[in-house]
């Protein structure tokens, strides 16, 4: 198959087929880029967006190495190249950690972590092959703060930064820029059932921490302040920018808690430094 080359930039979304990484997508084919749209199943992906020029949808269960080296494969015969990477397949769970069974856990970990690897590892050959690229990792409020009923995904995401933050430093001297993406809540489907998952088991001792949260996430559906579209044309902004930030805060709720956090830790600082600086060894 001979490259389609005439697009200014070509990206692989995964999680395409709705929510964040539909409209990311759309945004991406409406300003004339090339998007390898994958999901689970690819018709879903049409179904979404129709049928374009543009538009190389393309089956991908990220939990499989496999699949995801054929679904690289394919973007490349298909379009030459890889400009920009969105890790944006993932879900959800709420829950206590101590009511989280360890095959939900194992689950969330080889779809928000694992997947995230697969991709990116697939990816990277070409991008480094061509001296440049974007990885963008979706992560979420959440990595960076995470409070009672969302550990176990929390804890997910929070790996996620970590991933991130070691690729940008392995990448920036081969062209390649990083940026792990924080949204706050978006008006999207991901506090329905087929995005976010709940613990099976239910621990009456904890009704007033993780309970209390999963009523609230119920109730919060669809009434998130984010805009998805305004986050699909933010994530236009960060790619066409000369030197992209590491991290991206979207929202103004992620501010607010992303400034609590930092206000809280260095307070906690400050409140422990003696004892901290007690374990050197005396000069």
């Amino acid at each position: 198959m001979t490259p389609q080359t005439s697009f200014k930039r070509v990206w692989m979304i995964t999680g395409a087929s709705r929510g964040m990484g539909a409209e990311i997508t759309a945004a991406a084919l409406a300003q004339g880029d090339a998007v390898v749209a994958t999901a689970r199943k690819s018709s879903a992906v049409t179904h979404a967006l129709g049928v374009q020029p543009g538009l190389l949808a393309v089956d991908l269960d990220v939990t499989s190495e496999s699949a995801a080296l054929q679904a690289v494969k394919l973007a490349v015969e298909h379009f030459g190249r890889i400009d920009v990477l969105v890790n944006n397949a993932g879900y959800g769970l709420a829950g206590a950690v101590e009511e989280t069974s360890a095959e939900e856990v194992r689950s969330i970990f080889d779809t928000n972590v694992m997947g995230l690897l697969n991709v990116t590892r697939a990816a990277l050959p070409q991008m480094r092959s061509q001296r440049s690229g974007h990885v963008i990792n979706m992560s979420s409020l959440g990595g960076y703060r995470v409070g009672a009923g969302f550990g176990v995904y929390g804890s997910t995401k929070f790996a996620v930064e970590g991933l991130s933050e070691a690729l940008h430093a392995e990448l920036a001297p081969l062209g390649i820029h990083v940026t792990v993406v924080e949204p706050g809540y978006f008006r999207t489907d991901f506090l329905d059932s087929s995005s976010a998952m709940e613990a099976k088991n239910v621990i009456a001792d904890y009704a007033e921490t993780a309970g209390k949260v999963r009523v609230s996430a119920n109730a919060y559906n669809h009434r998130q302040p984010g805009d998805p579209k305004r986050l699909a044309q933010a994530l236009l902004t960060l790619v066409s920018a000369t030197n992209p930030p590491s991290r991206l805060q979207l929202g103004t709720d992620a501010l607010a808690r992303i400034r609590e956090k930092h206000a809280f830790v260095e307070q906690e600082l400050q409140t422990w430094e003696a004892l901290s600086r007690s374990t050197d060894i005396p000069v």
